[in-house]
């Protein structure tokens, strides 16, 4: 990409040099492609609706499309309820914006969405229903309800596996411009390449002019960004770049009036203004606008670790621990031979771990070194390939044979099923670290104490061994910060396709 010569930015009329190559790549815009999925996202649902409703119906009465329903408002046709479900279903999903790009591909929200206009459509329903005193048949409702929404669900996650594997290609993306300091825009970018199923790239940067600065790129993970010039040159980037999204961050250089103008500027043109709050691992959950005297203020709301979160969070601890302890008990007592039968030593082995607060406690684990191996430690720390206080290698001795199986599929660590009905370790939660490590904490890094250590968790999705120690704090502060029963599911949902793949394990 060519650099651009910034000293004819920054004059009166704030002109951008005309000497400049299109940035703008791909053929088709975003507009086209968004238009074209979500086209694709109504006819998928369309599809799975009708199917469901009428195979509810078929199953219920079989091939009888007369079969009836008496109320106040007399004969009923089955045929006619499923066409009205199906189109009530669908006007359900456009109502709650289930289709909405804020929220396609995301993940979460758009499954929330799904699920929140499913069930409430069904719970109005059952209100009409028993105003209007209409006998509904109960099976039909029944089947139509949780396979209609699993299949919703599993229609949006393929689609979401085809959008990101297209936007690791470079397709399906959002070009964004960034406002902001060079330090800003760094943080942002690099925000971006971190989760590029996400589908945003940022093209070019406007600092503001306040900074007295002059560079002429800004390089970013050996990508090499553009400046294309100050606040004022916003517009004619956008006009350069064809950016789809303006993105501002560090907004104290532009100032009131100054985002007030960019906005005004902004409304002529089909791109969205995005403005970054500067708070980093908070999700959504905890961010509220509220306007005060006039002011969008964005409220975050303190992380909730006790009352009825604390109460699901536990009741669903012990119940999934004790569904997985009687499917696996087979792979249990085959494991537990094998170590005991072909390295000498106890089939369990007791690690001392800190939890809750830092109270220490007995993890358990299937014995994966030999005997005493903790005592070989010292004499191992010049090959530490861990992160930070970590100790780990890739080739360790003390590992015996059947330890390197039982790890590579994490099945040395499924005795910590244990630990949760204990009430010691949660299914979901940071990595439960060592006493040496909890000593060497410092700042913030304390705060992974504040809930129970997990069996899984943001870490254990995001690369497990292959991560730095940084890394590894921001992902365990950020479950902390954020936990929520729904994102427990999505890590454990993600746990089993990591463990499967043998990512990051050793």
């Amino acid at each position: 990409m060519t650099a651009l010569d910034v000293s004819t930015l920054g004059k009166t009329k704030h002109t951008l040099p005309r000497a400049v190559p299109d940035l703008r790549r791909g053929s088709t815009s975003r507009r086209e492609w968004e238009t074209a999925y979500r086209r694709r996202l109504f006819l998928g649902d369309s599809v799975i609706i009708v199917a469901t409703v009428f195979l509810a119906q078929w199953l219920r009465f079989g091939g009888d499309g007369r079969a009836v329903s008496p109320g106040i408002l007399g004969q009923l046709s089955y045929t006619g309820v499923s066409i009205a479900l199906a189109a009530m279903w669908l006007s359900s999903l456009g109502i709650f914006r289930t289709r909405s790009i804020r929220v396609i591909g995301s993940g979460p929200e758009e499954y929330r969405r799904i699920f929140v206009a499913t069930v409430r459509l069904f719970g109005l329903i059952a209100i009409v229903s028993l105003l209007l005193q209409l006998d509904i048949a109960r099976l039909y409702l029944a089947f139509a309800f949780p396979v209609g929404l699993t299949a919703l669900m599993a229609s949006r996650w393929i689609w979401r596996k085809v959008i990101a594997r297209k936007r690791s290609r470079g397709d399906f993306q959002t070009s964004v411009l960034v406002v902001g300091s060079p330090v800003a825009v760094k943080k942002m970018a690099q925000t971006f390449e971190r989760a590029p199923g996400d589908g945003y790239r940022v093209v070019g940067v406007c600092q503001p002019s306040q900074l007295g600065r002059r560079d002429r790129v800004i390089v970013v993970d050996g990508n090499e960004i553009p400046v294309l010039g100050d606040e004022h040159d916003v517009t004619d980037a956008l006009d350069l770049v064809g950016a789809d999204a303006v993105a501002v961050t560090a907004t104290e250089h532009l100032g009131y009036d100054g985002m007030r103008k960019l906005a005004w500027d902004l409304e002529c043109k089909d791109v969205d203004l995005v403005v970054a709050p500067g708070i980093l691992d908070v999700s959504g959950p905890r961010l509220s606008m509220r306007p005060v005297a006039g002011l969008p203020l964005i409220h975050v709301e303190r992380p909730r670790y006790h009352g009825a979160q604390r109460f699901a969070k536990t009741a669903f601890d012990v119940v999934f621990a004790s569904v997985i302890l009687i499917l696996i008990s087979p792979v249990l007592i085959v494991t537990a031979l094998a170590v005991k039968f072909t390295s000498r030593g106890p089939v369990l082995y007791r690690s001392e771990r800190m939890g809750l607060d830092g109270v220490p406690f007995p993890m358990l684990k299937f014995r994966s070194m030999v005997q005493n191996a903790d005592t070989q430690v010292d004499s191992l720390l010049s090959d530490n390939e861990g992160a930070g206080v970590l100790f780990k290698m890739r080739d360790d001795p003390r590992v015996t044979k059947v330890g390197r199986v039982i790890r590579k599929f994490s099945i040395d660590e499924l005795p910590q099923f244990v630990n949760v009905l204990r009430r010691e370790m949660s299914v979901v939660g940071p990595r439960p670290p060592l006493r040496r490590e909890v000593e060497a904490y410092d700042g913030a890094v304390k705060r992974r104490l504040l809930v129970k250590p997990g069996i899984t968790g943001l870490w254990q999705v995001s690369g497990r061994s292959d991560l730095s120690w940084e890394e590894t704090v921001r992902l365990d502060l950020s479950y902390v910060d954020n936990w929520s029963m729904v994102g427990d599911v999505m890590i454990v949902v993600k746990t089993l396709k990591a463990v499967m793949a043998s990512d990051g394990a050793y």
